[in-house]
């Protein structure tokens, strides 16, 4: 018992630590409108911070929290993690420089959101994490390096199933992409403590979503 309070002690300590170093320095961006347009050097920030907020929730902690799901169907926080490396290697990047490099012409190659089990495949949560960090930090070196200008953001491609997107989306879609699977891991966790808060869960939506 006493073991897993600790566990759970150290859960919401990371989760406040995460919200405060994930939310602070940008809380700014949020308090004028509740309608944000879309800036590349906002962009860079959230994607830049994911690997940090992963890691400060998700080390060292016991298999049973990263390994724990919402039933069928759905993904533990370890697969959460597997399935933005998928994403980091097979969809961001590569259909960015396809819509610069073809347009319209060259569609998306479908992606499969249960593609992920070949990169966590005998891989440790720690294995996880350093290569989420490290083709994250690559892609954000290429992003850079291809100094898009304001008409780039407006170049468009074709997706598979939503036919016309253009650049300007697809790296909006990157961030809400990367702050949703955040939020998803989050609630995972706290669904391991839904029976143990007792009526408590009256006022914690995040375990009855």
């Amino acid at each position: 018992m006493r073991r897993c309070c600790q566990h759970a002690y150290r859960i919401m300590f990371r989760m406040r630590k995460t919200a405060i170093s994930f939310n602070l320095d940008i809380a700014s961006l949020f308090c004028k409108e509740s309608k944000m347009e879309f800036n590349i050097e906002d962009v860079k920030v959230f994607l830049g911070r994911t690997p940090n907020v992963l890691s400060e929730l998700l080390e060292d902690l016991p298999d049973t929290w990263i390994e724990s799901n919402e039933g069928e169907g759905t993904w533990s926080p370890y697969e959460n993690l597997a399935h933005l490396i998928h994403g980091e290697y097979e969809d961001w990047i590569p259909r960015l420089i396809l819509i610069l490099e073809h347009g319209e012409e060259s569609p998306f190659t479908p992606f499969d959101p249960w593609g992920f089990k070949p990169y966590c495949e005998n891989k440790t949560l720690a294995d996880l994490l350093n290569n989420f960090r490290s083709k994250r930090t690559e892609n954000l070196e290429v992003l850079g390096n291809l100094n898009l200008e304001e008409e780039d953001f407006e170049k468009t491609g074709k997706h598979p199933a939503f036919g016309k997107v253009s650049v300007r989306q697809l790296l909006s879609t990157w961030t809400v992409h990367d702050l949703g699977h955040i939020s998803q891991i989050t609630r995972v966790l706290a669904k391991q403590y839904k029976t143990e808060i007792g009526p408590w869960s009256e006022y914690l939506p995040i375990v009855t979503k």
